[in-house]
């Protein structure tokens, strides 16, 4: 068994791009969330509220030729995966393009842009909005294909179209492609594109947010007047690496990943079950060989739904009771779908090296139908730990939990 480090972190989200933006606006209590009036056009959309990244532009080197095949989705995790790579000293460096790195990545889907349009041809009998790339932006894996093609990377492609946990299957399958011996170096992680068609996938199960005159005020995961969640958009990536092949050529290691647990439900596609989510977080406990008590800090799900808050929280009080501090990322930005994942395990390792770890936004009276966990709150709490579990849990009731350890030499 290989050990699997983390030697590059970047992203793109709703409250930054860099650690230092994101991280000021998580202590300032600064949220993406805001009113899209562009959505005024569906009739019957309840949510207007969404956490678009306002800042994002193809960089300007990426070239047509490159980017023909790339909706935003997957410009965005193009873009996030160069930041990681240069972050990790292995932009054009020629180990990246012999095979040795691979790519585990994931999106819920293509671009809708690209989607609409084979949509029009099914609706209208015409398909000359399409062409030769409509379907490259359109596909489940357009993320990772074009992450690989852009980089010219001959390593293995992981797929993970899972919805909620499309990033963190990405970083837990790039863990085991390492861990057993089948590559050196993996990208991994995920991304999301902003679309009020993704709204009203949970506008129709009565799972958003309507507070549309107070964006600021949702959403609001654990807290008893929480309506719903809020959909957001970005990319996270990871660069995990073989140890031995990191301390070769002197690369700094922010973390080791020592566990991954996932499962599925088997139950029921949309309403989660507390029970196999406990299990989920015991399988990546056992793979780590730890105990519930050397983690420190638990990056929650925290949708602010109404049955996912409970769920999750009772999973986690079983086997962790009201003694580990929990936050969820999602409070700022909205969920991110196949992005948050990656985003929430950058985050969490940030925290962890400098020893401060965000509160949850607009979390002033806890559920009572909620476990009581130790729920970190307002500008968040300093503290020291090494080890933090990040956990997801996503439609089709597959679940992920990943472990991380702070790097020591």
């Amino acid at each position: 068994m290989k050990r699997v480090v983390i030697t590059g972190m970047a992203g793109i989200s709703p409250i930054g791009s860099t650690w230092e933006q994101i991280k000021a606006n998580l202590r300032d209590g600064k949220t993406g969330i805001c009113t899209m009036h562009e959505w005024d056009k569906y009739a019957d959309l309840n949510t207007r509220l969404g956490a678009p990244v306002t800042d994002f532009e193809k960089p300007e080197h990426f070239n047509r030729k490159l980017t023909r095949s790339m909706g935003r989705v997957a410009l965005m995790a193009t873009a996030a995966t160069e930041l990681a790579l240069a972050d990790a000293g292995l932009l054009g460096d020629p180990c990246i393009q012999d095979g040795r790195m691979g790519v585990s990545y994931g999106s819920s889907a293509g671009s809708p842009d690209a989607i609409a349009d084979f949509g029009h041809m099914l609706l209208n009998g015409d398909s000359s909005g399409l062409n030769a790339n409509s379907y490259l932006k359109m596909m489940g894996h357009t993320t990772a294909v074009n992450i690989g093609v852009f980089f010219q990377l001959k390593g293995r492609v992981i797929t993970t179209s899972s919805a909620c946990t499309s990033g963190s299957q990405g970083l837990g399958y790039a863990y085991e492609a390492i861990k057993f011996g089948k590559q050196k170096l993996m990208v991994a992680g995920g991304a999301e594109e902003l679309c009020a068609s993704e709204a009203a996938v949970f506008d129709t199960l009565f799972a958003t947010s309507t507070r549309n005159d107070t964006p600021s005020s949702s959403p609001r995961p654990f807290d008893t007047d929480r309506d719903g969640l809020v959909i957001g958009e970005g990319a996270g990536t990871l660069i995990l690496e073989e140890l031995e092949h990191a301390q070769a050529r002197g690369a700094r290691i922010y973390a080791e990943i020592i566990g991954f647990g996932t499962n599925s439900d088997g139950a029921h596609v949309t309403q989660p079950q507390s029970e196999t989510m406990r299990l989920a977080m015991e399988m990546a406990l056992a793979d780590a060989n730890i105990s519930p008590d050397e983690v420190g800090y638990i990056s929650a799900h925290g949708t602010a739904t109404d049955r996912g808050d409970i769920a999750e929280s009772q999973a986690t009080y079983k086997l962790f009771g009201s003694n580990t501090p929990i936050s969820a990322f999602k409070s700022f930005t909205g969920h991110t779908l196949g992005a948050c994942g990656a985003l929430e395990a950058w985050v969490s390792i940030a925290m962890m090296h400098d020893g401060w770890f965000h509160g949850t936004a607009n979390l002033h009276q806890p559920d009572p139908d909620c476990a009581p966990l130790d729920y970190l709150t307002g500008s968040g709490r300093e503290f020291e730990t090494d080890i933090v579990m990040s956990n997801n849990f996503a439609f089709g009731g597959i679940n992920t939990s990943l472990i991380f350890k702070r790097w020591q030499d």
